[in-house]
């Protein structure tokens, strides 16, 4: 074999070596891409499997405090009106006149524990979240932090009326809450801001924020189960969560549910 011959098979060897190598970094990458798009795919595949069992459980836990409060008014409700009409009775017969001051005492409390219960009742068969629109619930909400006239709380919204389902509404009922509470708690604010408005790009976007003492988001201390509760929240029905603090300038958190959510 001549020189010639032997160069040209060093580099045709060298060439297909090239190309072998060149063939398995591509097998490689489109592997560690299928890798990854499977892993992501099965990702959302958890998240929704994970939403739709959270609204399954929120749709039974309604369902089973209905439940409860018709029984509650159907069965214990009426056997303590039985209770308190044969107690009116027995005062109104005055067949035992020594014992009238006793029996007015039953009388008081079976009229309490009915009035009690009737709210209870009222309170688990309330299915207020599916028959008002998010401003009323939240001016609702507003109206009973106010009376505790410990600060001004503003509600700000872009719109009249916001079609948004059961799951949303409570997201976002629940997280005022929280932020509300975490503010009366720690915050010592004097004012609390809320606005809910809507976007070409978001479903929703709502804003809250105190002018109370704030806290350092990088202490872990600061993080607790109000916040975390706050981001699962939010987590679940694929909004984004932002939160910022300055000391001695107060909290504000910001979420955006996009429209291709």
């Amino acid at each position: 074999m001549g020189k010639t011959e032997l160069l040209v098979t060093v580099i045709l060897f060298n060439i297909f070596f090239v190309l072998f190598l060149a063939a398995i970094f591509i097998y490689i990458r489109k592997y560690q891409q299928r890798k990854k798009e499977y892993l992501k795919e099965i990702e959302t595949k958890n998240e929704m499997h994970e939403k739709e069992l959270i609204s399954t459980q929120l749709e039974i836990q309604q369902a089973t405090m209905q439940q409860i409060g018709r029984e509650i008014h159907d069965n214990i409700g009426q056997k303590l009106t039985l209770v308190s009409l044969y107690s009116q009775q027995l005062l109104y017969e005055n067949k035992l006149p020594e014992h009238n001051q006793k029996i007015q005492q039953i009388c008081k409390i079976t009229d309490q524990s009915l009035q009690d219960l009737r709210e209870l009742s009222k309170a688990l068969t309330d299915d207020t979240l599916n028959q008002k629109d998010i401003v009323a619930l939240i001016k609702k909400e507003i109206k009973k932090i106010k009376a505790l006239k410990k600060f001004k709380i503003s509600f700000k919204h872009n719109f009249e009326e916001l079609d948004i389902d059961y799951m949303q509404k409570n997201v976002l009922l629940r997280i005022i809450q929280e932020f509300i509470q975490n503010s009366i708690k720690h915050a010592h604010c004097k004012n609390i801001f809320i606005s809910l408005n809507t976007s070409d790009e978001n479903i929703w976007e709502l804003k809250i924020n105190d002018d109370g003492i704030g806290f350092d988001t990088k202490n872990n201390l600061s993080n607790g189960i109000g916040l975390a509760n706050m981001k699962k929240r939010t987590e679940i029905i694929g909004a984004e969560f932002n939160l910022t603090s300055e000391i001695n300038k107060g909290t504000s958190i910001f979420i955006t549910l996009k429209r291709n959510s």
